[in-house]
């Protein structure tokens, strides 16, 4: 049974529970419950992790700043056009240290759903970015992006505003920035719509997080004319984080409890928190020359088989 299948049985076996009376319901009810829970958690099929990274629960951008950080001054507008809702970025204090934090942004509800566009980024969002990248460079503190978007916005207006510009520019001008730089994939991480946040020294992975050029569905229409086969693609994909560390691609992953995180999980803050301040302690002893050179060899190395 897939995951979101016996995700939506169970939560009707917590229904029954609550209505049942008889002791004897209640305890059948509840062993359902507990081999659903086993079986489904129990071995985890590589699309599993894509429901799971896209699933509504998990924190979001907002709430990694507001349990990890302190004093967060969020900053808005590209300089040159508008504000887009669906990258946020500021400036903020880890444990005293000043850091500029970036990050995807999708919403919770509808409402914001629609605001940030469902996490699918404008050039202006992309340029606004740039921008507090580039103030945080000029005033040396380090920068921390949260990857969490589907992929960046595709539509008509967006490309007529310099989508694939903006893209490149950011991956070109990363490559090159002279601090300390560490992103997580906190939920999605699709297409150069992630890629474009995350050309960075660390690139860390939640344990229910993906990464990939595009979606499963994206993936299988492209290949088989056929989106009903993503859970296919999902596998051929390689897009979960054990299969990215297994790559050398992620550096480090962070593990989830059974059924994913949610915005209640303080354990996973503490963790990234502490993980944070460690690296960065050891990133900022090396020069600016010496993390471009680094993060240069770094991507260099990815499908490189020839050492192999």
């Amino acid at each position: 049974m897939a995951l979101q299948e016996a995700e939506d049985r169970i939560r009707q076996l917590d229904i029954e529970l609550s209505r049942a009376t008889d002791t004897a319901t209640q305890r059948e009810l509840q062993q359902e419950k507990s081999q659903l829970l086993a079986q489904a958690y129990g071995s985890i099929s590589s699309f599993d992790r894509v429901y799971l990274a896209r699933k509504t629960t998990r924190p979001g951008v907002r709430d990694y700043i507001g349990r990890i950080f302190t004093d967060f001054f969020e900053m808005h507008g590209d300089r040159l056009m508008q504000d887009d809702p669906a990258v946020i970025g500021g400036i903020a204090a880890l444990d005293g240290m000043p850091v500029t934090v970036i990050g995807h942004c999708k919403g919770k509800t509808l409402d914001e759903n629609i605001k940030c566009n469902f996490g699918m980024p404008n050039p202006e969002g992309y340029r606004k970015a740039l921008r507090l990248m580039k103030q945080a460079e000029k005033f040396r503190r380090p920068i921390i992006t949260f990857i969490d978007t589907p992929g960046a916005y595709p539509g008509l207006e967006s490309e007529m505003h310099g989508q694939g510009e903006a893209i490149a520019r950011n991956l070109m001008e990363m490559g090159s920035l002279t601090v300390p730089i560490i992103t997580i994939v906190i939920g999605e991480g699709g297409s150069g719509g992630a890629l474009a946040l995350s050309v960075a020294d660390r690139i860390w992975m939640l344990e229910n997080a993906v990464y990939s050029i595009l979606s499963p569905e994206g993936f299988a229409s492209i290949l088989w004319k056929d989106s009903s086969r993503a859970r296919e693609a999902a596998e051929l994909m390689k897009l979960t984080a054990y299969d990215l560390y297994a790559r050398g691609i992620v550096d480090r992953l962070f593990g989830e409890p059974a059924g994913g995180v949610d915005s209640n999980s303080r354990s996973i803050y503490e963790r990234m928190k502490n993980a944070l301040l460690n690296e960065l302690s050891i990133l900022g002893r090396q020069n600016g020359r010496a993390l471009v050179e680094q993060r240069y060899k770094k991507y260099r190395r990815i499908g490189d088989c020839t050492s192999k």
